[in-house]
């Protein structure tokens, strides 16, 4: 048995067209979906039970509020912690008595506790190379002057290289030697940074500084070399445990080290455990290493782990929450915010249209005069005196997001005004309140029902851009644009831009999604493809 929805055939005809547009189609299931998981948020994500057996007893306090006196007995009448009195010794004295929490066991109000969170106790070992450095003052013929680290870069500690030539020790490129010439010339010459080799077959990094002409030509030039890091393992990592010892070890970096600095470093790792400490300069084969102690602390924000997928914002709240949360508020207030809208856009320019004349022409500068006031202005000035709400927020929203409906009905109440079935009902006597919403606006709703997602999309960027800037919702309300504000204060915090973002794009799109199917479907002229 077939069920009749639509007993128009007009009406049938366009949600046949909505419906064979399946990207649309499914958007708005999509959408409803969405919507009908986030009305059901308490029940999906909340740190209060959903049932409670204790002590033969049955408890609902998902939807019911239970003191703490209720199970404890303190004659508190507080709202008890669940979870703790999961854990006390009177919840668990009985096998009878147990919880059944929601899927997501937190509330986008709770802060967390950090040492529920598991971290690996361990300190890290991070040895990173420094890289080495050194002068040498040279003359015009490339004799060696004086030098400082020289020997470091071609392992011959025993030689200060005064007086020797530096080509027999280094290779340089035509294009360097020329940069120097220019100097001992007393030309004006930028800072430059060449390539160059040793005898020995390393590469490094040779720099001159920025010269300016003097009024006597130099006798000689300084060339800074620096070794290329690139050369050998930029950083390695040591991990220990509480008993010292290595759980994951470098590349054989940690048995090159001398005994002396093993000890050094291990109290260091000791001393890490409980405290954070300095780094630490160390010495491996020849080169230099600074070491950092690293251990992994709960702060917030924190990344994703296992029990919070989407991570913890700035407060320790669950943002997965926050999201499902926030994704009620946003739905919720852009439906009620273009339904308002739309009523009162509807009956203003139903009346400008129908009466036109002088009413029409003094209500459409009266219009044209509010449209103008700055509303973000209007925002701040209701905010600081009557403070931030979602109702304070609906209403200044809507006092000016109904102008631009207005002009559409106008428009079409204009166009149907002078057809021949309203001026057949003006000479039947058929009152104006009724010919307006019972004859003309019943054509006159096309604007309404096709604007209907988009204004709803803007609807929800206008509260997130609100609330981004400060001057939305009150905190702690859940809302991807105080999301969003958190992430600009914590940059590294990936998590906190990814997921607000992702959801905000996805809702939106799927809304103009669903409003592009309305528009084709409301319009008379099917669209074709040229090959």
């Amino acid at each position: 048995m077939k069920i009749r929805i639509f007993k128009n055939p007009v009406a049938k005809k366009r949600f046949l067209r909505f419906k064979s547009m399946k990207r649309a189609y499914f958007s708005l299931w999509i959408l409803v979906v969405l919507y009908g998981l986030s009305l059901l948020s308490e029940g999906l994500c909340n740190n209060v039970p959903l049932y409670i057996t204790y002590n033969g007893r049955s408890y609902f306090p998902v939807v019911k509020y239970y003191s703490e006196n209720e199970f404890t007995g303190s004659g508190r009448q507080t709202r008890p912690d669940y979870r703790l009195l999961s854990q006390s010794e009177a919840f668990c004295g009985s096998s009878e008595n147990y919880m059944i929490f929601p899927l997501i066991p937190y509330s986008p109000l709770e802060s967390i506790n950090p040492k529920a969170i598991f971290v690996p106790d361990e300190v890290e070992l991070r040895l990173t190379l420094v890289p080495r450095i050194g002068t040498v003052d040279i003359q015009s013929d490339f004799t060696v002057v004086r030098s400082m680290f020289l020997e470091s870069f071609l392992n011959d500690p025993e030689n200060n290289f005064r007086g020797e030539n530096l080509l027999k020790y280094f290779i340089l490129p035509d294009t360097l030697e020329q940069t120097i010439a220019a100097r001992f010339a007393n030309q004006t010459a930028g800072f430059v940074e060449f390539t160059i080799q040793n005898h020995l077959g390393e590469k490094m990094l040779a720099s001159l500084a920025t010269y300016r002409p003097r009024k006597n030509p130099p006798r000689k030039i300084r060339l800074t070399l620096k070794e290329m890091v690139s050369n050998r393992e930029p950083a390695e990592s040591i991990v220990f445990d509480r008993s010292l010892q290595p759980v994951v070890t470098g590349a054989g970096i940690w048995h090159q080290i001398a005994e002396d600095e093993v000890r050094i470093l291990l109290n260091l790792v000791q001393t890490r455990f409980n405290q954070p400490v300095d780094d630490y300069r160390v010495v491996i084969d020849q080169h230099q290493y600074t070491a950092s102690f690293l251990k992994e602390e709960v702060l917030f924000p924190y990344p994703p782990v296992k029990d919070h997928p989407m991570g913890i914002d700035g407060a320790g709240r669950d943002v997965l929450a926050r999201i499902l949360y926030g994704l009620r508020i946003s739905l919720t207030f852009g439906l009620m915010l273009v339904g308002c809208s739309m009523m009162i856009g509807v009956m203003a320019g139903a009346v400008q249209g129908y009466y036109a004349g002088k009413l029409d022409i003094t209500a459409q500068r009266m219009i044209e005069i509010w449209s103008a006031l700055p509303f973000l202005y209007v925002m701040i000035l209701m905010g600081s005196i009557y403070g931030r709400s979602f109702t304070l927020l609906l209403i200044c929203y809507g006092l000016f997001n109904w102008v631009g409906i207005s002009y559409y009905i106008r428009a079409e109440f204009l166009s149907l005004r002078k057809r021949p079935f309203v001026e057949a009902a003006k000479c039947m006597g058929v009152p104006s309140i009724k010919i307006i919403y019972k004859h003309i606006l019943p054509n006159a709703l096309v604007p309404v029902i096709t604007f209907f997602p988009f204004f709803l999309v803007g609807a929800i960027g206008a509260l997130a851009a609100l609330d981004y800037l400060g001057f939305g919702l009150p905190p702690p309300t859940p809302s991807w644009g105080e999301l969003l504000f958190q992430a600009q204060q914590y940059r590294w915090a990936w998590w906190l831009i990814l997921y607000p973002s992702l959801a905000l794009f996805s809702v939106m799109l799927l809304g103009v999604f669903v409003g592009e199917g309305i528009r084709n479907a409301y319009d008379p002229k099917q669209y074709s493809r040229f090959q």
